[in-house]
């Protein structure tokens, strides 16, 4: 049976006089980064605990310890997770981020998708992202395109992060470009901003007109006056129009 390998995933950190290298888990977690969670009923220690919400999870998802420390000391947590890493419960992507394998009945154990690495690093430094470029361009059906980079728009320092050939770009940009990140304007604007206004024919604005629901039209009527003018003339235009179906 084949299999897909993990190499270190590492990170850049950025900016415009210089440039060094330190691996994500050197980062130290900011005050509030211990997430709350719903209360949800478990059994046992902290290890049965962990196991048990690692069990109810998607196959795919990326885990921090801070993902468990409500459960139990750091330490407790970091003693767990090296357990279930040993079980096969979990892997070890590098120190401080694991995921539950997904499982691929020819290929084996399979690469964690790259967005789900990103969003646990934007978890785990409390950061905002805004998927951007071709990336965004892709998710809503406008290009058939899947950049072997992926980049995003974030509030905090500009990094980036490989993960065997799959590489994540964070960006640091201003408030007002991340202020509909996480929003389906936030990806239009970005998607947009990267086709460029003389890519907008009908076809595309007809295409984006039958996949958009009528919420996400709202929330385009609502956001429309942040986005650049040619942009928001065309959010405009999307939001008035009836889904065909």
């Amino acid at each position: 049976m084949m299999a897909f390998y993990l190499s270190e995933i590492s990170m850049t950190f950025s900016d415009e006089k210089s440039e060094k290298h330190a691996t994500i888990s050197d980062m130290p977690l900011p005050s509030h980064a211990v997430r709350k969670h719903p209360s949800i009923p478990l059994k046992g220690g902290v290890e049965a605990s962990i196991r048990q919400l690692v069990q109810r999870s998607d196959p795919g998802k990326v885990f921090t310890p801070a993902d468990f420390l409500h459960l139990g000391s750091r330490a407790a947590v970091d003693q767990a997770l090296s357990r279930l890493v040993r079980n096969g419960a979990l892997r070890r992507l590098r120190r401080g981020f694991y995921d539950k394998p997904r499982e691929h009945a020819t290929f084996g154990r399979l690469l964690p998708d790259t967005t789900k690495i990103a969003e646990a690093v934007a978890e785990k430094l409390q950061l905002r992202i805004q998927p951007s470029g071709a990336y965004a361009a892709n998710l809503l059906g406008l290009s058939e395109q899947v950049p072997l980079k992926l980049t995003f728009l974030t509030d905090g320092p500009s990094r980036t992060v490989t993960v065997g050939k799959q590489t994540v770009i964070l960006k640091h940009t201003t408030p007002k470009n991340m202020a509909t990140a996480g929003r389906i304007s936030g990806l239009l604007i970005q998607a947009l901003r990267h086709m460029k206004q003389a890519q907008m024919d009908v076809k595309t604005i007809s295409k984006l007109h039958q996949t958009l629901s009528d919420t996400d039209k709202l929330i385009l009527r609502q956001d429309a006056h942040l986005a650049p003018a040619w942009i928001g003339k065309i959010m405009q235009e999307l939001s008035n129009a009836e889904r065909i179906e």
